[in-house]
C-alpha cells in the first residue's frame, strides 16, 4: 500500500516537473518570437552601425519648435520646446554633420538634436536642454555612431538597440530554454531509470 502511494506521489511529481519544463520552452519560445518582431527589425534597420569619434562644432538652442508627442497624435499633445541642435566633426571623414541623440529623434524632428518627453512642466524641458548643450560644450570629443554606407549623412550619439542590448534581450528567454529543456531531461531520465528497476 506504501508503495502504491510512493509510485503515484513520483507520477505525479514527475508529470508537474515535465509541465513546469514544457512551459518554460514555451514561454522562452514566445519570447523569442515577440523579440523577433519587436526589437530585431530597429536592430536590422539601422543605419548609424560603426562608432567613431565625434568632435562638437557648435551647440546653440534655437527658438522653441513644436513636436508631436508620437505620431498621429492629436493637437493638445503638440507640445513647445527648445531646439537644440548640436553640429559636430565627423573624425571618419572630416564632415560637419548634425548629431541626433538616437535613431528616433531624427524621425520625430530632424531639425533638432534633441526631443524631449511630454513634461507639464516648461521650465524643466528648458533646464533639461540647457544642461545637455552645457555638456556638449563641456567634453568636446566623445563616441558616436555613423553610416558608412553614405545613405545618411548624420550621426547619432546612441543606438536604441546596440549590439549588446541584443544579446541581453536573448540571454533571458535562452536561459529559460536552457532550464526548460535541462527538467524534461531529467525527468526522461528519471523515467527510465523508474522502469529500468521496476523491470529488475
Amino acid at each position: 500500500m506504501l508503495g502504491k502511494k510512493l509510485v503515484t506521489a513520483q507520477k505525479r511529481g514527475e508529470t508537474r516537473a515535465l509541465c513546469l519544463g514544457l512551459g518554460m520552452v514555451a514561454c522562452s519560445m514566445m519570447m523569442y518570437f515577440f523579440i523577433g518582431i519587436t526589437i530585431v527589425p530597429f536592430y536590422t534597420n539601422s543605419v548609424w552601425t560603426t562608432e567613431t569619434v565625434c568632435k562638437v562644432l557648435k551647440a546653440n538652442i534655437k527658438d522653441k519648435v513644436f513636436c508631436p508627442n508620437s505620431e498621429g497624435s492629436e493637437d493638445e499633445e503638440i507640445f513647445p520646446y527648445p531646439c537644440l541642435q548640436v553640429w559636430v566633426n565627423l573624425t571618419a571623414s572630416g564632415q560637419e554633420v548634425m548629431l541626433y541623440q538616437t535613431e528616433d529623434t531624427l524621425e520625430r524632428n530632424p531639425k533638432c538634436s534633441y526631443v524631449p518627453d511630454k513634461l507639464e512642466n516648461s521650465k524643466e524641458v528648458k533646464a533639461r536642454i540647457e544642461t545637455i548643450a552645457s555638456n556638449f560644450k563641456k567634453y568636446q570629443t566623445f563616441p558616436c555612431y555613423y553610416d558608412p554606407g553614405g545613405t545618411q549623412t548624420n550621426v547619432i550619439l546612441s543606438r536604441l538597440y546596440p549590439s549588446k542590448g541584443l544579446l541581453f534581450a536573448f540571454l533571458w528567454p535562452t536561459l529559460m530554454f536552457t532550464g526548460g529543456c535541462l527538467i524534461i531531461v531529467l525527468v526522461k531520465i528519471s523515467q527510465y531509470v523508474s522502469v529500468l528497476s521496476a523491470w529488475q
